[in-house]
Protein backbone atom coordinates (compact mmCIF):
# COMPACT_ATOMS: atom_id res chain seq x y z
CA UNK A 1 0.00 0.00 0.00
CA UNK A 2 2.73 2.33 0.64
CA UNK A 3 4.97 1.41 -2.51
CA UNK A 4 1.61 1.97 -4.43
CA UNK A 5 0.98 5.28 -2.96
CA UNK A 6 4.53 6.85 -3.40
CA UNK A 7 4.69 5.56 -6.50
CA UNK A 8 1.21 7.59 -7.64
CA UNK A 9 3.01 10.65 -5.47
CA UNK A 10 6.06 10.17 -7.97
CA UNK A 11 4.11 10.36 -10.77
CA UNK A 12 2.48 13.40 -10.08
CA UNK A 13 5.70 15.01 -10.67
CA UNK A 14 6.14 15.08 -14.40
CA UNK A 15 2.03 15.49 -14.81
CA UNK A 16 2.55 18.66 -13.00
CA UNK A 17 5.41 19.77 -14.67
CA UNK A 18 3.13 19.08 -17.88
CA UNK A 19 0.23 20.49 -16.47
CA UNK A 20 2.64 24.24 -16.18
CA UNK A 21 3.14 23.85 -19.56
CA UNK A 22 -0.03 23.63 -20.89
CA UNK A 23 -1.25 26.82 -18.44
CA UNK A 24 1.29 28.71 -19.58
CA UNK A 25 1.46 27.66 -23.08
CA UNK A 26 -2.41 28.25 -23.30
CA UNK A 27 -3.41 31.82 -22.26
CA UNK A 28 -0.52 33.27 -24.40
CA UNK A 29 -1.68 31.48 -28.09
CA UNK A 30 -5.44 33.58 -26.88
CA UNK A 31 -5.63 36.59 -29.40
CA UNK A 32 -5.59 40.03 -27.18
CA UNK A 33 -2.67 41.90 -25.58
CA UNK A 34 -3.38 41.71 -21.61
CA UNK A 35 -1.40 45.22 -21.46
CA UNK A 36 -3.94 46.98 -24.05
CA UNK A 37 -7.12 45.52 -22.50
CA UNK A 38 -5.27 46.93 -19.02
CA UNK A 39 -5.69 50.24 -20.51
CA UNK A 40 -9.02 50.23 -22.11
CA UNK A 41 -10.46 52.98 -23.97
CA UNK A 42 -7.59 55.33 -22.68
CA UNK A 43 -4.72 53.95 -24.99
CA UNK A 44 -1.37 53.82 -24.52
CA UNK A 45 1.44 55.98 -25.77
CA UNK A 46 4.04 53.59 -27.32
CA UNK A 47 6.91 54.67 -24.79
CA UNK A 48 4.23 54.06 -21.66
CA UNK A 49 3.33 50.41 -23.60
CA UNK A 50 7.17 49.60 -23.63
CA UNK A 51 7.24 50.74 -20.06
CA UNK A 52 4.67 48.54 -18.90
CA UNK A 53 5.43 45.65 -20.88
CA UNK A 54 9.18 45.76 -19.44
CA UNK A 55 7.78 45.66 -15.70
CA UNK A 56 5.22 42.60 -16.40
CA UNK A 57 8.32 40.73 -17.78
CA UNK A 58 6.26 40.37 -21.38
CA UNK A 59 9.73 41.79 -23.54
CA UNK A 60 11.40 38.43 -22.54
CA UNK A 61 12.03 35.54 -24.14
CA UNK A 62 9.36 33.09 -23.48
CA UNK A 63 11.61 29.93 -22.18
CA UNK A 64 12.57 32.70 -19.65
CA UNK A 65 8.70 33.91 -18.51
CA UNK A 66 7.87 30.39 -18.41
CA UNK A 67 11.45 29.62 -15.98
CA UNK A 68 10.08 32.29 -13.64
CA UNK A 69 6.34 30.57 -13.55
CA UNK A 70 7.78 27.41 -12.60
CA UNK A 71 10.30 28.61 -10.19
CA UNK A 72 7.26 30.64 -8.41
CA UNK A 73 5.05 27.73 -8.04
CA UNK A 74 7.81 25.56 -6.80
CA UNK A 75 7.69 27.99 -3.87
CA UNK A 76 3.84 28.11 -3.61
CA UNK A 77 3.47 31.65 -5.48
CA UNK A 78 0.96 31.66 -8.54
CA UNK A 79 1.56 35.27 -8.78
CA UNK A 80 -0.48 38.71 -8.78
CA UNK A 81 -3.60 39.60 -10.93
CA UNK A 82 -2.83 42.07 -13.54
CA UNK A 83 -6.38 43.44 -12.55
CA UNK A 84 -6.70 43.02 -9.23
CA UNK A 85 -2.95 43.07 -7.89
CA UNK A 86 -4.02 40.85 -5.68
CA UNK A 87 -2.27 37.61 -4.75
CA UNK A 88 -3.47 34.86 -7.37
CA UNK A 89 -3.78 31.80 -4.69
CA UNK A 90 -5.22 34.38 -2.51
CA UNK A 91 -8.06 35.15 -4.86
CA UNK A 92 -8.18 31.36 -5.90
CA UNK A 93 -9.10 30.47 -1.87
CA UNK A 94 -11.27 33.13 -1.69
CA UNK A 95 -13.51 32.08 -4.44
CA UNK A 96 -12.98 27.85 -3.98
CA UNK A 97 -15.45 27.58 -1.22
CA UNK A 98 -18.54 28.95 -3.50
CA UNK A 99 -17.34 26.28 -6.17
CA UNK A 100 -16.66 23.65 -3.47
CA UNK A 101 -20.58 24.28 -2.06
CA UNK A 102 -21.80 23.87 -5.34
CA UNK A 103 -19.95 21.14 -6.67
CA UNK A 104 -20.33 19.01 -3.32
CA UNK A 105 -24.28 19.50 -3.71
CA UNK A 106 -24.04 18.54 -7.40
CA UNK A 107 -22.39 14.97 -6.52
CA UNK A 108 -24.46 14.38 -3.84
CA UNK A 109 -27.67 14.99 -5.88
CA UNK A 110 -25.53 12.67 -8.33
CA UNK A 111 -24.50 9.94 -6.27
CA UNK A 112 -28.14 9.61 -4.08
CA UNK A 113 -30.06 9.50 -7.23
CA UNK A 114 -27.66 7.78 -9.61
CA UNK A 115 -26.73 4.87 -7.70
CA UNK A 116 -30.20 4.05 -7.17
CA UNK A 117 -31.80 4.10 -10.13
CA UNK A 118 -29.03 2.13 -11.83
CA UNK A 119 -29.48 -0.41 -8.96
CA UNK A 120 -32.82 -0.84 -9.85
CA UNK A 121 -32.76 -0.54 -14.08
CA UNK A 122 -30.26 -3.61 -13.64
CA UNK A 123 -32.64 -5.54 -10.94
CA UNK A 124 -35.66 -5.01 -13.62
CA UNK A 125 -33.67 -4.83 -16.96
CA UNK A 126 -36.39 -4.83 -19.54
CA UNK A 127 -38.66 -3.84 -17.93
CA UNK A 128 -40.11 -0.06 -18.14
CA UNK A 129 -38.59 1.26 -14.94
CA UNK A 130 -34.85 0.47 -17.11
CA UNK A 131 -36.03 1.45 -20.41
CA UNK A 132 -37.20 4.81 -19.28
CA UNK A 133 -34.72 5.79 -16.65
CA UNK A 134 -31.66 4.75 -18.94
CA UNK A 135 -33.36 6.89 -22.00
CA UNK A 136 -33.62 9.85 -19.65
CA UNK A 137 -30.45 9.08 -18.49
CA UNK A 138 -29.14 9.24 -22.27
CA UNK A 139 -31.41 12.44 -22.86
CA UNK A 140 -29.57 14.33 -20.15
CA UNK A 141 -25.77 13.04 -20.86
CA UNK A 142 -26.82 14.78 -24.47
CA UNK A 143 -28.07 17.94 -22.77
CA UNK A 144 -26.00 21.44 -23.21
CA UNK A 145 -25.33 23.03 -19.91
CA UNK A 146 -26.20 26.50 -20.78
CA UNK A 147 -29.47 25.68 -22.51
CA UNK A 148 -30.57 23.37 -19.92
CA UNK A 149 -29.58 25.68 -17.69
CA UNK A 150 -31.57 28.91 -19.33
CA UNK A 151 -34.96 26.33 -19.94
CA UNK A 152 -35.03 25.96 -15.95
CA UNK A 153 -34.25 29.73 -15.10
CA UNK A 154 -37.40 30.44 -17.61
CA UNK A 155 -39.03 27.70 -16.19
CA UNK A 156 -38.79 27.79 -11.87
CA UNK A 157 -37.58 31.17 -12.22
CA UNK A 158 -39.24 33.37 -14.83
CA UNK A 159 -42.62 31.65 -14.74
CA UNK A 160 -43.37 30.05 -11.81
CA UNK A 161 -41.17 32.24 -9.43
CA UNK A 162 -39.91 29.52 -7.33
CA UNK A 163 -36.38 29.93 -7.16
CA UNK A 164 -34.21 33.15 -7.55
CA UNK A 165 -32.30 34.08 -10.81
CA UNK A 166 -28.45 34.04 -9.63
CA UNK A 167 -26.75 34.55 -6.86
CA UNK A 168 -25.96 32.59 -3.86
CA UNK A 169 -28.29 34.10 -1.47
CA UNK A 170 -30.52 37.25 -1.44
CA UNK A 171 -28.95 41.03 -0.76
CA UNK A 172 -30.45 41.23 2.68
CA UNK A 173 -28.74 39.29 4.40
CA UNK A 174 -24.66 39.83 4.62
CA UNK A 175 -21.99 37.82 6.74
CA UNK A 176 -18.93 39.32 7.86
CA UNK A 177 -15.53 37.37 8.16
CA UNK A 178 -17.86 34.20 7.18
CA UNK A 179 -16.10 31.30 5.57
CA UNK A 180 -17.59 31.58 2.41
CA UNK A 181 -19.38 28.66 2.50
CA UNK A 182 -23.04 30.05 2.25
CA UNK A 183 -25.16 27.62 3.84
CA UNK A 184 -22.67 27.36 6.79
CA UNK A 185 -22.27 31.18 7.14
CA UNK A 186 -26.35 31.55 7.27
CA UNK A 187 -26.44 28.58 9.52
CA UNK A 188 -24.35 29.98 11.93
CA UNK A 189 -25.28 33.71 11.35
CA UNK A 190 -28.90 33.16 13.42
CA UNK A 191 -30.56 35.49 10.96
CA UNK A 192 -34.24 34.09 9.87
CA UNK A 193 -34.81 33.10 6.74
CA UNK A 194 -30.92 32.92 5.81
CA UNK A 195 -30.78 29.20 5.22
CA UNK A 196 -33.68 29.24 3.07
CA UNK A 197 -32.61 31.83 0.97
CA UNK A 198 -28.90 29.98 0.63
CA UNK A 199 -30.71 26.98 -0.08
CA UNK A 200 -33.27 28.42 -2.78
CA UNK A 201 -30.23 30.21 -4.73
CA UNK A 202 -28.55 26.90 -4.51
CA UNK A 203 -31.13 24.58 -6.19
CA UNK A 204 -31.13 25.06 -9.66
CA UNK A 205 -26.96 25.28 -10.19
CA UNK A 206 -27.10 22.03 -8.01
CA UNK A 207 -29.46 20.40 -10.03
CA UNK A 208 -28.05 21.79 -14.04
CA UNK A 209 -24.16 20.67 -12.82
CA UNK A 210 -25.54 17.51 -11.30
CA UNK A 211 -27.15 16.42 -14.49
CA UNK A 212 -24.48 14.71 -16.71
CA UNK A 213 -22.26 13.24 -13.60
CA UNK A 214 -25.88 11.84 -12.55
CA UNK A 215 -26.31 10.44 -15.81
CA UNK A 216 -23.14 8.67 -15.87
CA UNK A 217 -23.45 7.41 -12.48
CA UNK A 218 -26.70 5.64 -13.51
CA UNK A 219 -25.51 4.24 -16.90
CA UNK A 220 -22.06 2.63 -15.12
CA UNK A 221 -23.94 1.42 -12.03
CA UNK A 222 -26.34 -0.48 -14.26
CA UNK A 223 -23.37 -1.90 -16.29
CA UNK A 224 -21.74 -2.58 -13.16
CA UNK A 225 -24.53 -4.55 -11.37
CA UNK A 226 -25.60 -6.65 -14.86
CA UNK A 227 -21.84 -7.72 -14.95
CA UNK A 228 -21.81 -8.25 -11.42
CA UNK A 229 -25.08 -10.41 -11.20
CA UNK A 230 -24.08 -12.80 -13.24
CA UNK A 231 -21.13 -13.79 -11.60
CA UNK A 232 -21.31 -17.64 -10.10
CA UNK A 233 -20.80 -16.00 -6.12
CA UNK A 234 -24.13 -14.32 -7.22
CA UNK A 235 -25.81 -16.78 -7.88
CA UNK A 236 -24.45 -19.34 -5.44
CA UNK A 237 -25.18 -17.01 -2.27
CA UNK A 238 -29.04 -16.80 -3.80
CA UNK A 239 -28.84 -20.84 -4.55
CA UNK A 240 -28.11 -21.36 -0.63
CA UNK A 241 -31.63 -18.71 0.02
CA UNK A 242 -30.26 -15.82 1.19
CA UNK A 243 -32.22 -13.10 1.21
CA UNK A 244 -32.40 -10.58 -1.84
CA UNK A 245 -31.63 -7.17 0.11
CA UNK A 246 -28.46 -9.09 1.41
CA UNK A 247 -27.69 -10.87 -2.01
CA UNK A 248 -27.93 -6.91 -4.03
CA UNK A 249 -26.51 -5.11 -1.05
CA UNK A 250 -23.49 -6.92 0.12
CA UNK A 251 -22.19 -9.18 -2.68
CA UNK A 252 -23.47 -7.89 -5.80
CA UNK A 253 -23.28 -3.77 -5.11
CA UNK A 254 -20.28 -3.65 -2.78
CA UNK A 255 -18.37 -5.41 -6.06
CA UNK A 256 -19.87 -3.54 -8.24
CA UNK A 257 -19.14 -0.31 -6.95
CA UNK A 258 -15.54 -0.18 -8.26
CA UNK A 259 -15.97 0.90 -11.57
CA UNK A 260 -18.34 3.08 -10.05
CA UNK A 261 -15.97 4.59 -7.44
CA UNK A 262 -13.71 5.29 -10.55
CA UNK A 263 -16.22 6.99 -12.69
CA UNK A 264 -17.19 8.94 -9.52
CA UNK A 265 -13.68 10.37 -9.00
CA UNK A 266 -13.19 11.01 -13.02
CA UNK A 267 -16.67 13.61 -12.89
CA UNK A 268 -14.66 15.51 -10.76
CA UNK A 269 -13.01 16.66 -13.23
CA UNK A 270 -16.34 17.17 -15.53
CA UNK A 271 -17.85 19.27 -12.32
CA UNK A 272 -14.66 21.59 -12.72
CA UNK A 273 -15.31 22.35 -16.56
CA UNK A 274 -19.51 22.03 -15.99
CA UNK A 275 -18.96 25.38 -13.16
CA UNK A 276 -17.80 27.30 -15.76
CA UNK A 277 -20.74 27.21 -17.91
CA UNK A 278 -23.04 26.77 -14.32
CA UNK A 279 -21.49 29.93 -12.92
CA UNK A 280 -21.78 31.63 -15.44
CA UNK A 281 -25.22 31.45 -16.30
CA UNK A 282 -26.34 32.15 -12.82
CA UNK A 283 -23.63 34.71 -11.97
CA UNK A 284 -22.42 32.10 -9.12
CA UNK A 285 -19.24 33.85 -7.19
CA UNK A 286 -16.71 30.62 -7.58
CA UNK A 287 -14.09 29.66 -9.79
CA UNK A 288 -15.65 29.17 -12.88
CA UNK A 289 -16.88 32.53 -13.16
CA UNK A 290 -13.56 33.56 -12.27
CA UNK A 291 -11.49 32.21 -14.44
CA UNK A 292 -13.95 33.03 -17.00
CA UNK A 293 -13.63 36.80 -16.43
CA UNK A 294 -9.93 36.28 -16.26
CA UNK A 295 -9.46 34.80 -19.90
CA UNK A 296 -11.71 37.75 -21.39
CA UNK A 297 -9.45 40.19 -19.35
CA UNK A 298 -5.93 37.93 -20.65
CA UNK A 299 -4.98 37.98 -16.80
CA UNK A 300 -2.61 35.63 -17.38
CA UNK A 301 -1.36 34.70 -13.73
CA UNK A 302 -4.78 34.25 -12.88
CA UNK A 303 -5.65 32.07 -15.62
CA UNK A 304 -2.17 30.07 -15.24
CA UNK A 305 -2.86 29.72 -11.34
CA UNK A 306 -6.54 28.86 -11.63
CA UNK A 307 -5.84 26.04 -13.82
CA UNK A 308 -3.05 24.53 -11.99
CA UNK A 309 -4.90 24.51 -9.03
CA UNK A 310 -7.90 22.84 -10.71
CA UNK A 311 -5.85 20.27 -11.51
CA UNK A 312 -4.20 19.58 -8.78
CA UNK A 313 -7.69 19.13 -7.30
CA UNK A 314 -8.43 16.54 -9.92
CA UNK A 315 -5.77 14.66 -9.23
CA UNK A 316 -5.65 14.84 -5.43
CA UNK A 317 -9.54 13.14 -5.88
CA UNK A 318 -8.30 10.70 -8.52
CA UNK A 319 -5.55 9.74 -5.85
CA UNK A 320 -8.04 9.25 -3.17
CA UNK A 321 -10.30 7.05 -5.23
CA UNK A 322 -7.20 4.81 -6.26
CA UNK A 323 -6.51 4.51 -2.14
CA UNK A 324 -10.56 3.74 -1.57
CA UNK A 325 -10.49 0.91 -4.41
CA UNK A 326 -8.72 -1.62 -1.39
CA UNK A 327 -11.51 -0.52 1.17
CA UNK A 328 -14.21 -0.56 -0.93
CA UNK A 329 -13.20 -4.60 -2.06
CA UNK A 330 -11.07 -6.34 0.54
CA UNK A 331 -9.85 -8.75 -2.47
CA UNK A 332 -8.00 -5.57 -3.84
CA UNK A 333 -4.70 -4.84 -2.17
CA UNK A 334 -1.78 -2.41 -3.67
CA UNK A 335 1.46 -3.79 -3.05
Amino acid sequence: MIRFFLGKILWLIPTLIGITIVAFGFVRVLPGDPVLLMAGERGLSPERYAELTHQLGFDRPIWVQYGEFLWRVLHGDLGNSLVTHRPVLHEFLTLFPATLELAFCAMFLAIVIGVPVGVIAAIKRGSWFDQVSMTTALVGYSMPIFWWGLLLIILFSGVLHWTPVSGRISLMYYFPNGTNFMIWDAIASGQKGALSSALSHLILPSIVLATIPLAVIARQTRSAMLEVLGEDYVRTARAKGMPPRRVIGIHALRNAMIPVVTTIGLQVGMLMAGAILTETIFSWPGIGKWMVDSISRRDYPSVQGGLLMIAVIVMVVNLIVDLLYGLINPRIRHR
